[in-house]
């Protein structure tokens, strides 16, 4: 059998000790010493492979938020990056583009508010952008990309429209058949008025949120009846106590995700294996953790990948897992500590790796520490330190154009 890319040695998610092989974009073959030639034969050897990490909330469209996925995919081994809101019926046409010329997977949610997420809040305060057949005509235009519906329900976003712009969003996802996934804050409106209007498949957000505590009877009944609850890290919407109380009341999240923008890119979230290595730091296995970051968001939004199944696009991270005690924080600075952590080897969309990519400068409306601008000053002295210097000396060149030996006299 002739493949693409073959990979030999490693740990395959779901198979053990095996080899993967990829052809035309999709993985081929999965077992042990897969016979066969390939174009490319990649030693794995002490790594871990597994599907490329599905992210269910982050922001890559134009606006406030919105950064660049492909200069820390290539480090993280997330290629699907779900821009959770970024755009509404009026700004699509911004994601589309981004989408478009990224190399990760770019699947969104549409914002139900047309305006979507240009400034920093505010907007679900008029209810006139929050215009249903609107977005029920802008979802089934943009089927391709479009996966679901986002709201952002909190006392700034909302005003006094209470949950309004939910119902209009759920509206909207009914009439086209997509879940809704909402945020959840600061009340009014409360978090019971909130949950108690989701239907099974919907998402909760930051479900382990310090502001909003999602914990009580609500949660658990909305847990019960399908609900699902994902992290949404971000950089206000993850507390580690919260979640250690989920967690002992039965109410383990069934998404990780990042909620990765300009506010959170540079701490307190950095990336999704980050944001996992958090989830590890609470008590949860290994395997639930990859599960919540790849197959769950996946199958959440009927999205392809997340597997590593013959036929599935070879979307692949490949993994160093190192255990020690590793210094964690939440986005209230709360720390622990995590046993493992995933540091990522490489990243490959449809069967082709991720290449190094720089990312842009940060927007000036971004707060930074004092000592978040040091630090990545300091990261840009080192790179420009490592790009300056010469790769290699005499001893590590060849002689590419030999000189003609000189004739004896």
């Amino acid at each position: 059998m002739a493949y693409d890319l073959l990979f030999t040695g490693g740990e395959v998610l779901g198979a053990g000790r095996a080899d993967l092989a990829v052809r035309d974009g999709l993985v081929a073959a999965v077992g042990p010493d897969l016979a066969g030639t390939a174009r490319t034969v990649v030693d794995v050897a002490g790594l871990l492979i597994t599907p490329g990490l599905v992210d269910l909330h982050t922001h890559v469209g134009p606006g406030y938020w919105g950064i660049e996925p492909d200069p820390i995919a290539w480090r993280s081994g997330v290629t699907t990056w779900v821009d959770a809101g970024s755009a509404g019926a009026y700004t699509l046409a911004g994601l589309r583009r981004v989408a478009a010329g990224t190399d990760v997977r770019v699947p969104a949610l549409l914002n139900i508010s047309a305006i979507g997420l240009a400034g920093r809040t505010g907007e679900g305060r008029d209810l006139a952008t929050c215009d249903t057949a609107l977005a029920i005509d802008t979802v089934r235009a943009h089927r391709d990309l479009i996966h679901g519906i986002k709201v952002r329900i909190d006392r700034e976003t909302v005003g006094d429209n209470g949950v309004e712009p939910l119902r209009r969003g759920l509206a909207a996802a009914e009439a086209c058949g997509v879940p809704v996934m909402v945020h959840i804050g600061t009340a009014p409106p409360t978090l019971d008025e909130v949950l108690d209007l989701l239907r099974p498949g919907d998402i909760v957000t930051h479900c382990a949120s310090g502001i909003a505590a999602p914990l009580g009877p609500a949660v658990h009944a909305a847990r019960d009846r399908g609900v699902l609850l994902d992290i949404g890290h971000g950089s206000g919407g993850f507390a580690f106590d919260v979640l250690e109380r989920q967690i002992a009341a039965g109410l383990a999240p069934d998404t990780v995700s990042t909620d990765l923008h300009a506010r959170s890119l540079h701490g307190p979230v950095f990336d999704l294996p980050t944001t996992m290595a958090k989830l590890l730091a609470v008590g949860l296995p290994l395997d639930e953790v990859l599960a919540a970051a790849t197959v769950r968001p996946a199958r959440a939004l009927g999205l392809p990948g997340g597997t590593l199944a013959v036929g599935a696009p070879a979307d692949l991270a490949v993994f160093r897992l190192e255990e020690g005690a590793f210094p964690l924080v939440d986005a209230h600075r709360q720390t622990r500590h995590a046993p493992l952590r995933l540091v990522n080897e490489a990243t490959y969309v449809a069967g082709r790796r991720m290449i190094p990519r720089v990312g842009p400068p940060v927007p000036p409306w971004i707060p930074l520490t004092d000592v978040q601008r040091a630090a990545l000053a300091r990261r840009e002295r080192d790179l420009r330190t490592l790009l300056t210097a010469p790769l290699v000396g005499a001893d590590g060149l060849a002689d590419q154009f030999p000189r003609p030996t000189p004739r004896s006299p």
